[in-house]
């Protein structure tokens, strides 16, 4: 494994962390407090090619690795939370599915707007009874003839109220195994019977686009079905897969920002006639936020790296996901103790680090099922399905060819 960022991954790092400090952050409190996102914010991203990332370039994307899609997330949960999501939905949970499982006219269909950021897209998997149990949701397609009929809600579901796709999973059979009788389809928001809306009163998360996506009778035609009838917990996994290696990467991101905000303060604040720095608690502080961002970039590099390779790492990307997010956390409660007082008022960018990552601990798996799946790969009572189709391995030639 090579450690050495390419001169290509260190110039889209540093457009992102420009884009983010110059336009991002002098005005992502005032959102954060109006409770809605910006809405510069997918434009903008559209227009710098982020929402298309490591996409190919013959599908409207950019043509860059694995790697440079965690770099982004770092950079972009290192200003706000909410920009990752972005990412993790659009990117991770939507279009890298299409590029694994659909076929060539539903890349040319759906993948190549999503890929420009003509279309944004979202990920309907969560129901209001049904999260960490996927097999437990109640949402249907049957079919007729060539379409299908869907009916249901899902919820929590982050750019609901703005995408123009979702990835719907709904059960098709409901006589067969609750894992083997779910399918996947791209479905347009547009679609008379679909209604969505947004969720406000949310802990973290307030500048983002959180909401539901309720459909009655929605006709969807059996070309928009992602992948064979039956498949759809499969391309669900492996849709997690990708978006937890962003939440991951966008979670070390959220670490090096509360780090970044502590060190300052340390320097700014003085105790006792010296800084606060000098205090060997707040030292203690300091270092365990350096060891957790340092361990949480290189669990996800390492998931990054194996995705380069066209290896399964269901179960690094796991760990990176469980391990970052929950030092996430840490890391932002010990920057508001940091900043005593001041870290509790929403002045300081750290309370607001608090309130998001809490959201890391919770979607795509909580820490409690990552856990479980890592005992369970280490008891051996895990083994990672068969899948027909692959994420593919980064060729550099193909992703960046025209066509």
């Amino acid at each position: 494994m090579d450690f050495q960022l390419s001169e290509e991954h260190l110039m889209v790092q540093k457009m992102v962390r420009d884009f983010v400090q110059k336009e991002v952050k002098p005005v992502i409190q005032e959102w954060d407090r109006k409770q809605e996102m910006a809405p510069f914010i997918l434009p903008r991203m559209a227009e710098l090619g982020i929402l298309g990332i490591n996409i190919p370039v013959r599908y409207g994307g950019q043509g860059f690795d694995y790697i440079t899609l965690g770099l982004v997330c770092e950079e972009l949960e290192a200003g706000d939370s909410p920009l990752r999501v972005v990412m993790s939905v659009h990117m991770g949970l939507n279009s890298m599915a299409l590029l694994q499982w659909g076929t060539e006219e539903q890349k040319q269909k759906f993948l190549t707007p999503q890929a420009t950021g003509e279309k944004y897209a979202c990920f309907g998997l969560t129901e209001p009874g049904a999260g960490s149990d996927v097999a437990g949701m109640k949402a249907t397609a049957r079919r007729e003839g060539d379409e299908y009929v869907l009916n249901g809600e899902k919820m929590w579901i982050s750019l609901a109220s703005k995408a123009h796709h979702a990835l719907i999973v709904a059960r098709t059979n409901p006589d067969a195994d609750p894992h083997d009788g779910l399918s996947a389809f791209i479905v347009e928001l547009d679609r008379k019977g679909i209604t969505t809306g947004d969720i406000h009163g949310k802990l973290g998360m307030r500048a983002g686009s959180t909401g539901y996506i309720a459909m009655q009778d929605v006709r969807v035609p059996v070309e928009n079905r992602l992948g064979e009838e039956g498949e759809g917990f499969k391309i669900a996994m492996s849709c997690l897969d990708n978006g937890r290696y962003t939440v991951a990467a966008g979670a070390t991101g959220l670490i090096r920002a509360s780090l970044d905000a502590s060190v300052k303060y340390s320097h700014e604040r003085k105790a006792f006639n010296k800084e606060i720095g000098q205090f060997q608690l707040v030292q203690q502080k300091i270092a365990y936020m350096v060891q957790q961002y340092e361990t949480s970039r290189l669990l996800y590099l390492k998931a990054g790296w194996l995705k380069n390779q066209g290896v399964r790492n269901t179960r690094e990307t796991s760990l990176a996901k469980w391990y970052a997010t929950d030092a996430s956390f840490d890391a932002a409660s010990e920057a508001i103790q940091v900043h005593g007082a001041y870290g509790y008022s929403d002045e300081y960018d750290v309370e607001r680090y608090l309130r998001n990552s809490k959201g890391g601990v919770i979607y795509e798996g909580t820490s409690e099922i990552h856990q479980l799946m890592q005992a369970g790969y280490a008891l051996g009572y895990r083994k990672d399905a068969d899948l027909r189709c692959e994420l593919p391995a980064y060729d550099a030639e193909y992703w960046q060819a025209e066509g």
